[in-house]
């Protein structure tokens, strides 16, 4: 397995040059964060075609990280193409493009840690493929996973499909969406992530050893930093500032983990 994860880190690096190259040609890294999903797609197609005869839970793992990581990929794709560059990017690389080593420090800062930050979370997909050969069939751990997954996608795609429509009415403009699944918890998209994540552990820790238990690593970085580091925390922080009923919105609201709202 170590071989095939050596492989898969090759493809990684590799995958993460070339998109380098592009954004450098076209001035504008914002399209990694559509690579975030698709990348781990790519990481899980790796795995499954070094196996000789893939099992039941091969099979099921791929297709629970392809149909997550392809539609969160052409959901951001097509948000980095209506709305261009990303402020955040633009402030992180502006002077060395105007200095000219845009290349290095797009790789330097974006894609390489990029790289390895996918590698480490899509590590249950990956490891719990190599470990399911022919027949490697679910069970109700399995099963389990398989559920948790169910339930993140509905969170992370209807709530993105609510906050997009939100956003494309000119009267709310300024407001706070607070209506569908965000009255519940005020990022329902990162709670389907994480539940996403540990459901296709779950998946993968059926197969057993140390290997597949060790690539916890990846949702339980993937929740810390949804909910501690870059995700939530940053977000909020902006909403504060440009949202006058956030605040309001924040306390009967839940941060995370779906919930009733609060009564004033």
């Amino acid at each position: 397995m170590g071989e095939a994860l050596l492989i898969n880190l090759a493809v990684d690096l590799a995958m993460m040059v070339l998109l380098c190259w592009v954004a450098v040609r076209i001035g504008d890294v914002s399209f990694i964060d559509a690579v975030w999903g698709a990348g781990m797609v790519v990481m899980a197609a790796a795995s499954w075609l070094q196996l000789t005869a893939p099992g039941q839970r091969a099979m099921v793992l791929l297709g629970m990280t392809a149909v997550w990581g392809l539609r969160l990929g052409w959901h951001l794709f097509t948000r980095w193409r209506a709305h261009g560059e990303d402020p955040r990017y633009a402030r992180m690389l502006g002077k060395a493009k105007e200095q000219g080593r845009y290349g290095g420090a797009a790789f330097k800062v974006v894609f390489g840690p990029q790289a390895l930050l996918l590698f480490l979370t899509s590590l249950p997909a990956q490891v719990g493929i190599l470990a399911s050969e022919a027949p490697a069939a679910l069970g109700p751990l399995g099963w389990a996973g398989a559920l948790l997954w169910l339930t993140g996608m509905v969170f992370e795609a209807v709530g993105d499909a609510q906050l997009k429509a939100f956003r494309a009415d000119p009267a709310s403009k300024g407001k706070v969406l607070d209506s569908g699944l965000w009255r519940y918890t005020r990022h329902p998209n990162y709670f389907g992530d994480t539940c996403v994540w540990w459901g296709i552990w779950l998946v993968a820790a059926e197969a057993g050893g140390w290997p597949v238990l060790a690539s916890v690593i990846g949702p339980l970085f993937l929740t810390f930093t949804l909910t501690k580091w870059s995700g939530k925390p940053l977000l909020e922080k902006g909403l504060a500032k440009t949202r006058p009923g956030y605040a309001d919105y924040v306390a009967r609201t839940s941060g995370f983990v779906p919930w009733p709202p609060k009564r004033n």
